[in-house]
């Protein structure tokens, strides 16, 4: 019998759960939405220095449930991955590999977000390891990207412990909370992830 995910994108079965050290990554599902809810509305205020605050809906399970819905369409397509990020079954952040392009680019971008309580234990750092080695072992793409505020110091540390390179500043890239707001731009390549095994 097929799994889900074999299912859903047709082709044969990729990782859906990753295991590190400390944490474990593994795609959500609509099943996660109450618990993925929960979360980001626990760290709403948190987050929203580097990210745009969204309506009380987007807060609810139901939009959630929404949104992991549409990830699966996504995935099917090999265009985003959406994982949680887990300590001891309880969700703790979420890890998206999104935008992804295949050739002549075969990239993609990264993003991120932690619960606060969790914050400073290297958790995301692993996770994000855990994501490098999904994006080029198994997807065996070129190159990942993030965009991260210069003041945004937890989440450079993160992307630095995870040996990207910070390539350049993009000028008032995001419109957040009624500021443009700078990005800087990192990267890693596949042939520097290998280097680094």
């Amino acid at each position: 019998m097929k799994s889900w995910l074999q299912r859903i994108i047709g082709k044969p079965v990729l990782p859906i759960t990753i295991q590190g050290e400390t944490c474990t990554i593994r795609i959500l599902v609509p099943t996660d939405a109450e618990q993925l809810a929960v979360m980001l509305k626990r760290n709403k205020e948190a987050w929203s220095t580097y990210e745009p605050i969204h309506e009380a809906y987007y807060y609810t399970p139901e939009a959630q449930r929404k949104k992991l819905k549409e990830s699966l369409h996504m995935l099917r397509r090999q265009r985003e991955f959406t994982f949680g990020v887990f300590c001891k079954q309880q969700l703790v952040g979420h890890l998206s590999l999104y935008a992804v392009k295949k050739m002549p680019y075969s990239s993609g971008f990264i993003g991120y977000g932690m619960d606060v309580d969790f914050m400073q234990k290297g958790i995301m750092t692993e996770a994000v390891h855990l994501l490098e080695r999904f994006a080029f072992e198994q997807l065996r793409l070129h190159r990942l990207e993030a965009y991260v505020s210069p003041q945004n110091i937890s989440s450079i540390r993160v992307l630095e412990k995870a040996n990207f390179s910070q390539e350049g500043l993009l000028r008032k890239l995001l419109y957040i909370n009624g500021l443009w707001e700078d990005h800087y731009l990192y990267a890693l390549l596949r042939e520097d992830y290998l280097l680094q095994k």
